[in-house]
């Protein structure tokens, strides 16, 4: 005060505006403590008043960062929820599903007669960072050495075929093999190993190696994961996802012990309170049995299902059938993701000793109501036929992605944290 009463002059609006943008930053610096200050506070700061310019101020807060001033993603500086999808033609995808041979029919939506192109171009853009380009060879340098395992259900299957497809290109035909399997396929290249292991629930369950069509005939260990975690361990890096098993509208036959009592054993949970059994036991074993200085966790986020085309305000649409642009509605949150399992994740991962990256893609995902493999996918492995496209009410597709597509997004957050 006694600077300020000391000044006897005329205040001016430039010096007045420079006071005020050195206490915000004098605040800044005491709330949150220099050593935890982060990059993205200080991108902000970038839209106080400059001298001269005091009068801006209050438009200048309001405009976007600029693209060419933003720094590259950093999980712990930027906020990959926050963002838009943008359309950009002159951005070819890295590859598609006749260039790659190794994307399932299942999301194979070109070669199934997909007419529509323009879900392929569309690009992550987060609001404060820039999400740069998936590199094949960066990604094969990381890798090299190692071996990267994705588990989980379907929808992991597609990012583990996206993430192959995506450095295969650059791997000589001598030197890179597939070798498919039931539950654990491996692509090998000179140096590494690409796989995936099918379990779906994570913890054990009667649709591990056989899937159990009818939802209300499975059941679910979920006290257990030792079947499928000798295949687990060893890795350098593992993707986790489970949750679309977990939705089908109906209580969850959980089991304690052995298999060998069948459902006489078993006791009906609601879904979100089974899932939080089953992401704990996953817990424990993994703070059990891994070492962080040798392996690297991830865990991907629910992925979302559209089947409600009100929920995006077309009241006449047919589940997410002749979708073909993103919802454009800023935190579009529809009822095929379920916020339970979301917090249910958070509480647990958040109480791990060992360090898990999540992977939130939740968020971005659900804007993609145009991305889904629809009616140009198959049915119990066979492809639709006319008269099944015919129905999309009864036939689309709005749970899988086509491939090359989304998934490839979820990948370039996942190298990006590597």
């Amino acid at each position: 005060m006694s600077m300020m009463k000391a000044y006897k002059g005329k205040v001016t609006l430039p010096l007045l505006a420079g006071v005020v943008c050195a206490l915000a930053f004098l605040v800044l610096l005491y709330n949150e403590r220099l050593s935890f200050l982060s990059s993205s506070s200080l991108i902000r700061l970038t839209t106080c008043a400059r001298r001269g310019h005091a009068t801006d101020g209050r438009k200048a807060e309001k405009e976007e960062i600029e693209e060419k001033d933003k720094l590259e993603y950093d999980a712990d500086i930027c906020d990959i929820t926050e963002g838009k999808w943008v359309y950009n033609r002159s951005i070819e995808p890295l590859y598609s599903d006749e260039s790659c041979p190794y994307v399932d029919r299942q999301v194979a939506c070109v070669r199934n007669g997909r007419p529509d192109s323009d879900y392929r171009y569309w690009h992550w853009q987060p609001d404060e960072c820039f999400l740069p380009r998936f590199d094949p060879k960066k990604a094969l340098r990381k890798l090299k050495g190692k071996r990267l395992l994705f588990v989980g259900d379907s929808l992991q299957r597609g990012q583990w075929q996206s993430f192959v497809c995506l450095v295969e290109s650059i791997i000589p035909d001598s030197q890179k093999t597939m070798k498919p399997g039931r539950v654990h396929t491996v692509f090998s290249e000179y140096n590494a190993t690409i796989e995936f292991y099918w379990a779906p629930y994570l913890v054990e369950s009667n649709s591990d190696k056989k899937i159990v069509g009818d939802p209300r005939k499975r059941i679910m260990k979920v006290d257990s994961v030792a079947r499928h975690a000798k295949h687990w361990l060893d890795a350098d890096i593992l993707v986790f996802n489970t949750y679309v098993w977990w939705m089908t509208g109906l209580k969850i036959k959980s089991l304690w012990g052995s298999f060998a009592n069948g459902e006489e054993g078993s006791e009906e949970l609601d879904a979100p309170v089974a899932y939080r059994l089953a992401l704990k036991t996953w817990a424990n074993w993994v703070d059990s049995t891994i070492d962080p200085n040798k392996t690297r966790l991830f865990f991907t986020t629910l992925s979302p299902t559209h089947m409600r085309p009100k929920e995006w305000n077309n009241k006449d649409g047919i589940k997410c059938f002749n979708e073909t642009k993103p919802v454009k509605k800023r935190g579009h949150w529809g009822s095929g993701s379920d916020k339970r399992i979301m917090k249910a994740v958070d509480d647990v991962i958040g109480k791990m000793k060992v360090p898990v990256t999540v992977l939130n893609v939740t968020q971005l995902s659900e804007y993609r109501v145009d991305a889904h493999t629809k009616i140009y996918t198959e049915a119990g492995g066979k492809l639709l036929t006319d008269e099944q496209k015919a129905d999309p009410l009864h036939h689309a597709d709005c749970i899988h992605w086509c491939v090359p597509g989304l998934p490839d997004t979820w990948n370039q957050i996942f190298l990006s944290n590597l």
